[in-house]
């Protein structure tokens, strides 16, 4: 074997090494942004996707997120979901179909679920919006989160936190009282993994978590 075979292969044993359990830990948690103030000046600065603004379509939006306030001047066309990932950097919330149909994007607005890619982002002016982000306090884990360790309850993770979201939306509305309801309430989040039964369990346990907590 050369050289170079030989460390490809030394390579791809150390990542043989990360146990699945390390794997899900650093992908179902995502550090909290800490709260802050952002102006409408600096917005451009926040993220190099972030679009120019017309002063036709001029819009600014201030909004409370994950406990910190912002202002931010965008193009009224915004949706919530593109604000959070290209002019704030709140990449958590996914983009995956783009039309509300498989719930990648769910966030709270004053508590309730919804789709973000869906929803306007000059529809969130002076209300509270929660993101993956933010639902942490902290290094520890929300009940949610950590139950979605504890029971496998993803692959890929592409869908983890929409599915999250919603799930602990799930259980504040009072629908996690059985899986059958549980499966019936997050029908909106589609799992192309399949992890679904994972994903009730989980559910399941963190609603008995968030009652004693």
């Amino acid at each position: 074997m050369s050289d170079e075979n030989s460390r490809e292969c030394q390579h791809s044993e150390g990542f043989l090494v990360l146990s699945r359990r390390s794997a899900l830990l650093a992908g179902a948690s995502v550090v909290p942004t800490a709260p802050f103030v952002r102006s409408a000046k600096a917005q451009d600065a926040v993220s190099p996707l972030a679009l120019p603004v017309s002063a036709e379509h001029s819009l600014t939006v201030r909004t409370n997120i994950n406990g910190g306030a912002f202002e931010i001047n965008l193009d009224a066309r915004t949706s919530l979901l593109d604000m959070l990932r290209e002019h704030l950097g709140l990449a958590g919330s996914k983009k995956g179909c783009d039309h509300g149909q498989c719930g990648a994007c769910t966030v709270h607005v004053d508590g309730r679920r919804v789709a973000s890619c869906l929803t306007l982002a000059a529809k969130v002016e002076g209300r509270e919006v929660t993101t993956i982000e933010g639902l942490s306090d902290g290094d520890r884990l929300h009940p949610m989160q950590q139950a979605f360790i504890d029971h496998d309850a993803l692959q890929c993770g592409y869908c983890t936190p929409g599915q999250i979201m919603a799930a602990v939306a799930c259980v504040h509305e009072g629908n996690a009282t059985s899986s059958e309801r549980i499966r019936e309430y997050m029908s909106g989040n589609i799992c192309r993994c399949g992890a679904y039964v994972g994903i009730v369990a989980a559910i399941q346990d963190a609603a008995e978590r968030m009652e004693r907590g």
